[in-house]
């Protein structure tokens, strides 16, 4: 289902939520592109770590519609898919000792915009249920915690 104005606070939920799952669906791909073109054992774990992550992230956002009683979908997510384009064109320029510091400067862009995307969620559905907000929450608390690890592994490439 398609809907093209959003009318409601409900409407905005469930179009942050189809949206969010995308989010987290493009992640999980960039993820793979991003542990693929790393260069360190370290930094690829790290990503195939986080992919881990993100597919509990996706278990929680589909255990969150059924809790709001939604239909379980996705919607457009162009500012992913524009941070993986992003992603993509820095690595093809970058020489083979960059790699890794531009994988990883790529990761926390997305990053960001995760947390963003799940502290507006968090905010809308908190008065509406104490379990999708804590859901939420838990990845909230996984995005704000892989952002700092690509922060201080970014900083310590930086010297």
């Amino acid at each position: 289902m398609s809907q093209t104005v959003l009318e409601s606070p409900q409407d905005l939920i469930r179009f942050q939520l189809r949206t969010a799952l995308t989010m987290e669906n493009d992640s999980l791909a960039a993820l793979k592109e991003l542990a693929g073109a790393a260069k360190s054992t370290d930094v690829k774990k790290l990503f195939r770590h986080h992919q881990e992550e993100t597919r509990e992230q996706i278990a929680n956002l589909q255990q969150v519609f059924r809790v709001l009683e939604l239909p379980e979908s996705t919607a457009p997510s162009p500012s992913t898919k524009g941070i993986s384009r992003q992603a993509e064109s820095l690595i093809k320029r970058a020489a083979p000792a960059l790699r890794d510091q531009v994988a990883l400067a790529s990761a926390l862009g997305n990053e960001h915009y995760e947390i963003a995307a799940y502290t507006s969620l968090i905010l809308a559905v908190n008065a509406q249920s104490t379990e999708a907000a804590k859901l939420l929450q838990q990845n909230l608390d996984q995005e704000t915690h892989t952002s700092e690890e690509l922060r201080t592994r970014l900083q310590a490439m930086a010297g």
